[in-house]
Order: structure tokens, then C-alpha cells, then sequence
């Protein structure tokens, strides 16, 4: 990994093609999958399907979906996994070791295993999984504000979107004792947000740092329900500042 910064003072990880050889999975300490599974339900409601990895490399990350209700009109899949090994993470941020990522997705987005051999429904898992496993095949770590383009030039996520990369953010839509949960022992497990990104979204955390983005998020109404159509917050400033 390169020492290489943004423009507002951000490390910037760059990484090389994962290592070929398969390692054996881990499936988490006894009673730990469980613990994350009761925490989220606690806030959404039963888990009504798990679409499990039939083979697993270094660890075993399951994906748990959540059905709409009044309570969350909104689809909720969530991992467990990530968080059965430590991340590595810097000095003075241990507690940020344990993580699982989670997306919401519109009522209307098809959820099944038939559903999901359409690229353009599948991405959510697709990047859930990869996310989960990026910190541990690379020795770094996943927090809040991070940011991951889809390839270098970044590409859409999917034909559905021109959205082209992730930031990862606590979800907004939930009670704040969502956000963490302190296992037996005084370990914290964070949940982060899979919140797709625009081109010029990216532009803008790297260039301000992830609280200006967010401001924009705050403006117009962006959180972690997902809309792969939906208003690029940077877009008219970007055109304004070209145009002058």
C-alpha cells in the first residue's frame, strides 16, 4: 500500500489482485453470528432468508435479508461475517477492529435467488460480499467515510446506474443504539451503510473530505436508502464551476 493522500488529507489505499490460493474460512466464535443476527432484527425485524456461501475463502460471509414493513418500507440485507477476524486497523483506533456492512434497497427491488442472476439485481450482495472479505485479503481496514470505486477508471456499478462507487456511512434512518454493539467480552461490532456514489460525489470527499459530502447528502435528502436513479448532489455545482 502506497503513502498517498487526497486533497483534503485522507490516505488513499491502493491495492494489488488478491492473493490466488484459497484459505481456510473462519466461522466466527461460538454464539458471535448469532449475537449480530438478534441485534439488527432487534431494530428490523426477522430475517426471512440467508443466502449462504456455499465455498468460503478466509472468512464465511452469509448474507441476511430482511423484508419490508411499515416500520422500514425499505429492504434490509445485511452480512455476517466481516467481523470474525479483526481488521487491521491504526494506532489508537482499536476499538474499530469489528465491522458488518448492510444496504437498503427500494420495496420494489427483486429479491431471490432468480432475481439475483440479473447483475443489475445482484450488485448489493455482490459488494456486501466483496467488502466484507477487501479488509482481511489485504491486511487494512473499513470504517466510516470510506470510499471504494468500482475500478480504476471507476465504472457504473451495474447497467442500471451511472453510480460508480461506495462510501460507507452509518445509517440515519435507524435509532443511534443501532450503530454498535458491545459483545460479552467489551469487543464492538460497527455497522456501516453501502451508499452509492457518483463520479463527482467522489470528486468532491476526496477533494473536501466526507463531511462536505454529507452536508450534501443532508441537503437533499440522501441516506441509505438506495436509488439508483438519484439526484447526483454534486452535479449542478460541478457544471456551474465548468461553465464559469
Amino acid at each position: 500500500m502506497s503513502e498517498e493522500y487526497s486533497k483534503a488529507g485522507d490516505q488513499i489505499y491502493r491495492y494489488n489482485a488478491k492473493e490466488p490460493e484459497w484459505r481456510p474460512p473462519t466461522y466466527g466464535e461460538d454464539g458471535w453470528m448469532e449475537a449480530i443476527v438478534k441485534h439488527v432484527e432487534r431494530y428490523y425485524g426477522e430475517t426471512d432468508t440467508v443466502y449462504h456461501e456455499i465455498i468460503s475463502d478466509l472468512i464465511h460471509v452469509d448474507v441476511h435479508h430482511i423484508s419490508p414493513t411499515n416500520r422500514h418500507p425499505y429492504h434490509v440485507l445485511f452480512t455476517t461475517g466481516m467481523s470474525y477476524l479483526p481488521m487491521a486497523v491504526p494506532e489508537g483506533r482499536e476499538d474499530y477492529r469489528f465491522a458488518e456492512l448492510m444496504i437498503c434497497l427500494p420495496p420494489e427491488w427483486p429479491v431471490s435467488d432468480e432475481a439475483f442472476k440479473d447483475p443489475n439485481h445482484y450488485w448489493p450482495v455482490y459488494w456486501l460480499k466483496m467488502l466484507a472479505r477487501l479488509p482481511h485479503e489485504h491486511g487494512t481496514w473499513l470504517g466510516a467515510g470510506h470510499t471504494i470505486p468500482n475500478g480504476d477508471p471507476a465504472e457504473p456499478l451495474a447497467d442500471n446506474t451511472r453510480m460508480s462507487g461506495i462510501i460507507l456511512l452509518p445509517p440515519v434512518r435507524t435509532e443511534t443504539d443501532f450503530l454498535t454493539l458491545s459483545m460479552a467480552d467489551g469487543r464492538l461490532v460497527h455497522f456501516y451503510c453501502l451508499v452509492p456514489l457518483y463520479a463527482e460525489e467522489m470528486d468532491l470527499k476526496l477533494a473536501k473530505g466526507a463531511n462536505a459530502l454529507t452536508d450534501k447528502f443532508d441537503k437533499y435528502q440522501v441516506n441509505e436508502w438506495i436509488d439508483p436513479a438519484r439526484k447526483n448532489t454534486c452535479k449542478r455545482s460541478f457544471f456551474s464551476k465548468w461553465k464559469g
